[in-house]
């Protein structure tokens, strides 16, 4: 008997993606490799840290749903950088909360794509040691796309992503945020 293509169950290896660097744009070319990936059937999930709870941004994602399910575990209306420092211990005990439930989807294989957006600030801020997120990028399903970002990029993650994309800042007006 032959098997078509359709019918074999093949496993695709899920790559690890990082996107890094001082330019706009991360978390949009991560969030555009999420819609690609719903738009090919795929369960598409994105955790947000740092972001606060900016209504706006959030409840454009929310529209999303159900293809791209988009979680934010903070609960401040502000940017983490714009806390008090006992905000800031506050949010830290909800951003650990996000990190565990990104544990949890990865290890067993809740969706197909994960990003893990801004977890590397995590790690520049010491919320996170670059060994936690080594040891999610070892937890995940081998099936499962992991996509990360964040301004800097920890040497000992180079080994453990598949695809590294640095995004730059080139020129840049003085009025641009």
């Amino acid at each position: 008997m032959i098997l078509t293509y359709n019918e074999v169950n093949i496993v695709e290896k899920g790559l690890v993606k990082i996107y890094f660097g001082e330019g706009k744009g991360k978390s949009t070319s991560s969030l555009g490799r999420a819609l690609v990936c719903a738009s090919e059937g795929k369960e598409v999930f994105m955790i947000q840290f740092l972001k606060g709870r900016h209504t706006g941004t959030l409840d454009y994602f929310k529209r999303l749903e159900p293809e791209v399910k988009v979680f934010r575990f903070e609960k401040m209306d502000r940017y983490y950088e714009e806390l008090s420092e006992n905000e800031q211990k506050e949010e830290n005990i909800n951003i650990l909360n996000g990190v565990n439930f990104a544990k949890k989807v990865l290890a067993i294989g809740e969706c197909d794509v994960l990003v893990l957006d801004e977890i590397l600030g995590l790690v520049d801020l010491g919320i996170l040691d670059v060994s936690d997120v080594i040891h999610l990028i070892q937890t995940k399903r081998e099936e499962v796309e992991l996509i990360l970002t964040g301004r800097n990029l920890p040497a000992e993650l180079v080994g453990e992503a598949d695809y590294i994309s640095r995004i730059d800042i080139v020129k840049k007006a003085d009025d641009e945020t």
